[in-house]
């Protein structure tokens, strides 16, 4: 009886372990990621006749804060397009293009701290599949006996 009820708890710990659901992030600003440079997403809009040359777009959108890497978007959907704004430096501004004759200011905020891993994840990942194999030999080892 007190071998099944350890068998028991440890499948269900290790099946927690497995299945944890990502967690989505309550993200302090709308921002977006260009070669590794985050920006913050303003409300100032940019006139058509101060936009650039593209620098580049949205590669993926994901609302789950700290897992990301490229060109991404916590607010804005894969294909936005990021623009230049004419005499300002991209290190502290850059437009994104909302619509065709709609941009939008971008504030420069510093480089991406982001991680291409979630290397807690990953660890919580890997500890679930080592107590479903511990689990696995107990139950394999149980059947043996009987």
């Amino acid at each position: 009886m007190k071998k099944s009820l350890f068998l028991l708890i440890s499948f269900w710990l290790a099946c927690t372990f497995i299945v944890i659901e990502s967690i989505h992030a309550d993200w302090a600003h709308r921002i977006v990621v260009n070669d590794g440079k985050s920006y913050i997403i303003s409300d100032n809009l940019i006139k058509k006749n101060q936009i650039g040359s593209k620098i580049g777009k949205v590669t993926s959108y994901s609302d789950e804060e700290g897992t990301n890497w490229g060109n991404f978007s916590n607010y804005y959907p894969k294909g936005t397009e990021y623009y230049n704004i004419k005499g300002i430096d991209i290190n502290k501004a850059i437009a994104i293009k909302v619509s065709d004759d709609s941009f939008i200011k971008a504030d420069y905020n510093g480089e991406y701290a982001g991680a291409l891993f979630d290397w807690k994840k990953i660890g919580w990942y890997i500890v679930g599949v080592f107590l479903l194999f511990i689990v696995f030999i107990f139950v394999k080892n149980n059947w043996k006996r009987k």
